[in-house]
């Protein structure tokens, strides 16, 4: 039987500075900017989305950018590190990148057989470069960045938790995961075990609780098909206790909304339609784009946002 959950859709964070959080995401790691947009529930903010050339589900990271907010903390109950996939040959060229660029980094770390590269972004944001021989994906660059060492897409997300057993049974038994095996107290699952399906559990590392503002992730979302393949997931999800919202439209997918057992947020996200519905593939990220209930007001919240430039040849 086909699996309605396929892997992670996409990741949203919290930031602070928006200029900030560009340079970083499209300058440093060569993300493409795919859609400039709002937050819904806080029109005055940005919803950034950094992906591919299309923003295909498992690329995309999301951010809130909160001008003044303060850094959150890593702790339990929270998505602490999330992992990019890179070429296995280009693990030298990134250290030398970030150490060029001042960003302090880890020694590689061993892990299931790849080498991982451990750094922070500006706000404290975890992310992780994960080398490794198992990613088909073409890359993406602007072209400060050679190609062939381009960000394929996200490899995997850490889930901090006191217990694994309830979120395990979780994604075994409700969302197609299946366990892959366990290597120095980190539990790995994986709907094929590919990059871009890959949720690893760790416990309580770090043993604080986790405090939610700039630098730490806000919720994981999870890939499926389409409306009808959601709202089967849906179903399911409520056959096994978890309380599950409505289904909600976020223009470029739909989404529902449920919180594991060690209280970290997950998203089930729709596939379609896709981040080229209002903007040409060339052309995407170029423009401010609002709900259609947001532009009757469109001077208003624009007049509210603070001006950004997208430069991302500045780290060439």
């Amino acid at each position: 039987m086909d699996k309605l959950i396929t892997g992670i859709h996409h990741i949203t964070a919290l930031a602070s500075n928006p200029q900030q959080n560009i340079d970083f995401y499209t300058g440093i790691l060569g993300l493409r900017l795919v859609k400039k947009t709002i937050n819904f529930d806080s029109p005055d903010v940005y919803h950034f989305y950094f992906g591919d050339e299309v923003g295909a589900p498992g690329t995309i990271l999301t951010f809130f950018p909160f001008e003044g907010a303060r850094k959150g903390q890593k702790g339990v109950g929270e998505t602490t590190y999330t992992a990019f996939s890179i070429p296995k040959s280009s693990l030298a060229y990134w250290k030398d990148r970030l150490q060029g660029l001042g960003i302090t980094h880890s020694t590689p770390i061993s892990r299931f057989g790849d080498e991982v590269l451990r750094f922070e972004d500006h706000d404290g944001m975890g992310i992780e470069l994960v080398a490794n021989d198992g990613d088909t994906r073409g890359g993406w660059t602007y072209g400060h960045i050679p190609l062939v060492h381009s960000i394929r897409g996200f490899h995997s997300a850490s889930l901090n938790l006191r217990t694994k057993d309830l979120t395990e049974k979780l994604l075994t038994e409700a969302m197609d995961y299946m366990f892959i095996g366990e290597e120095n107290g980190r539990y790995r699952y994986g709907t094929d075990g590919k990059p871009g399906d890959i949720i690893d559990i760790v416990l309580n590392q770090p043993p604080t609780r986790s405090v939610q503002s700039a630098g730490t992730v806000h919720h994981i979302a999870f890939r499926t098909a389409n409306a009808a393949t959601q709202l089967r997931v849906q179903q399911i999800l409520w056959n096994h206790g978890q309380q599950v919202t409505e289904v909600k439209d976020r223009n470029y997918f739909t989404s529902i909304y449920f919180r594991e057992p060690g209280g970290i947020l997950f998203e089930v996200a729709t596939d379609e339609p896709g981040f080229d519905i209002d903007e040409e593939i060339d052309h995407l990220g170029e423009s401010l784009k609002l709900p259609d209930w947001a532009e009757a007001q469109r001077d208003k919240i624009a007049g509210r946002l603070q001006p950004i430039t997208l430069q991302p040849e500045k780290y060439g």
